[in-house]
Order: structure tokens, then sequence, then C-alpha cells
């Protein structure tokens, strides 16, 4: 059975998005500051508030790090695990309704 064209560039487009983001994960407990900067949606003010929080203790989670660092929410936290952030090599999961 065919499937339709549009069918398998949509699955396409997301293995590629899946494996982009894999390949390039940056996680907030390990990585530099370099690193954090070149998150799409972290500025280096944000970065400061990470790795200020992090010389603290490492962030147990999401969560942790969304309590800890001023101006991430669960919206900025989605858009920034799209763009490769990672907690403990984890992407921001809302939390189920």
């Amino acid at each position: 059975m065919k499937q339709p064209l549009h069918t398998l560039r949509t699955g396409l487009a997301a293995l590629c998005l899946a494996l982009a983001t894999s390949a390039f994960a940056v996680d907030a407990n390990t990585a530099t500051e370099a690193e954090l900067d070149s998150v799409k949606g972290l500025g280096p003010s944000q970065t400061a508030r990470i790795l200020q929080a992090r010389e603290k203790g490492l962030f147990k989670n999401w969560a942790d790090l969304m309590a800890r660092v001023k101006g991430i929410k669960p919206a900025t936290a989605a858009k920034l695990t799209a763009n490769g952030l990672t907690v403990n090599e984890q992407g921001y999961q809302p939390p189920a309704k």
C-alpha cells in the first residue's frame, strides 16, 4: 500500500528533528558558558543565571531548574528542549493533566 508523499515527508521531517536534537543536546548540568549560549533562546543573562544556580548544586530535573532559574517557565522550557537543552539528559516534559 502506497503512502501519500506528504505523510512520508512529515515522518522524515520528524525523524530529522529528533536526530538533530539528540545529536546537539546541551545539558544544563555539564555545559560550558559557550555551549549554553549556543542554545537558541538562551542569551548571556539567562546563561549566567543557569551557571550561578548550578554553582549551588546540580539540577535534579527540569522542575528544579525552573524553580532556581528566574525566567524559565514551562513554555520556555519546552522551547529550550526543542532547541537542544536537557537536564540530566532529559528534555522537558510538561506535567500530566
